[in-house]
């Protein structure tokens, strides 16, 4: 019985050193300093939204990995560089941060789009159509 209440310990110590580690390698930032920091070449931008919702609009350069689609870790993972940031969005910000959470814990920094694309465009920041 000590030694399971034991185990459970470390393993709630190691998930929450964990969890602590990824929220650390993501920021949140607003539509004006995502658009700044998305000149950047060394960059990746992610667009996190499903397949139509990207064709209807996105933001110039962006490649597109549906974070709700079965292996999106996976598929993350062979298009993605971990040497380089990743700026990421989706519609309003919820999908992106759960995309953000997975690529930070996998050992990617991550940049989050505050408030989405929707954000984005009521900045008047340019998509394409």
């Amino acid at each position: 019985m000590m030694k399971r209440r034991i185990k459970t310990l470390i393993a709630c110590i190691t998930g929450f050193a964990l969890s602590s580690c990824a929220q650390n390698n993501i920021r949140n930032v607003d539509a004006s300093e995502f658009e700044q920091g998305i000149k950047n070449d060394s960059i990746q931008l992610l667009d996190v939204r499903t397949s139509d919702e990207f064709a209807t609009s996105h933001i110039n350069g962006a490649i597109n990995i549906d974070v709700l689609k079965e292996g999106f870790k996976h598929i993350a993972k062979n298009k993605l560089d971990r040497k380089h940031e990743i700026w990421i969005y989706c519609r309003s910000g919820k999908r992106s941060l759960t995309a953000a959470s997975i690529l930070a814990k996998d050992g990617y920094k991550v940049v989050n789009l505050r408030g989405g694309i929707k954000e984005w465009e009521k900045k008047g920041k340019p998509v394409v159509r």
